[in-house]
């Protein structure tokens, strides 16, 4: 059975997100050509904690099924770098009182962490809760128990606090963001996101095919000016 945090179709969870992701405005940095995944040296995830996100990536956007999966996008690189910037350290967010944990979700953020401390205690915090119910740590579960557990945090059943559960919503917008944003963000590989959805990505104009009945014929670009 399909958990419930993946029950909508692979291509409508990953339209919608997009809309409110490409456009993002994120911190940039210059891109070399990037090493392999399982090379790759996390800027701010301590190993167990690089382990955890690349699991958890894996079951939300997974490998199986219609276009490319969250590694082969490499949204953990994305998250990573993000974390280890502005966006961890919450130099845009206002991080004055009071926050209420019970509040609409559509109010924002609730904790008085950082992104960057929400992480480290949600990690530390939703391992722990996986090894005493399910016998192991996240990532060393097999992939149908990963997406109970999953289902749980996301259900807010896992008997977690607050604080875990707010991981739970800025961990799945953040690999959304990674899947979809510029590639120069470091996730979102060769624009294989934009390429399964048709998505023309940052060319200057494209204004004589709006309201043609037929599919956009040219890849997408980069900011950078890279295609696909």
């Amino acid at each position: 059975m399909t958990p419930r945090f993946m029950q909508s179709t692979r291509r409508a969870f990953l339209g919608s997100a997009a809309l409110g992701v490409v456009a993002s405005a994120l911190p940039a940095r210059a891109e070399q050509e990037p090493v392999a995944l399982e090379d790759y040296k996390p800027e701010f995830f301590a190993p167990a904690e690089w382990v955890f996100v690349m699991a958890a990536a894996a079951r939300i956007i997974p490998s199986e099924g219609e276009g490319p999966g969250a590694l082969e996008a490499r949204v953990p690189v994305f998250i990573d770098r993000q974390l280890a910037g502005e966006f961890g350290a919450a130099a845009d967010l206002y991080m004055e009182g009071p926050f209420e944990p019970g509040a609409d979700e559509n109010l924002g953020p609730q904790s008085p962490l950082t992104p960057a401390e929400i992480y480290r205690e949600g990690i530390a915090a939703f391992d722990s809760w996986c090894l005493d119910q399910k016998g192991a740590e996240f990532a060393g579960l097999e992939a149908g128990a990963q997406d109970e557990a999953l289902t749980s945090l996301a259900d807010g059943d896992a008997g977690l606090d607050a604080e875990v559960r707010e991981f739970w919503l800025l961990l799945l917008q953040n690999v959304k963001e990674g899947y979809f944003a510029d590639p120069k963000y470091g996730g979102n590989h060769d624009m294989a996101s934009w390429v399964h959805i048709g998505f023309p990505g940052a060319r200057a104009n494209f204004l004589e095919w709006v309201g043609r009945d037929e599919p956009y014929p040219l890849g997408p670009v980069d900011i950078a000016g890279n295609r696909a």
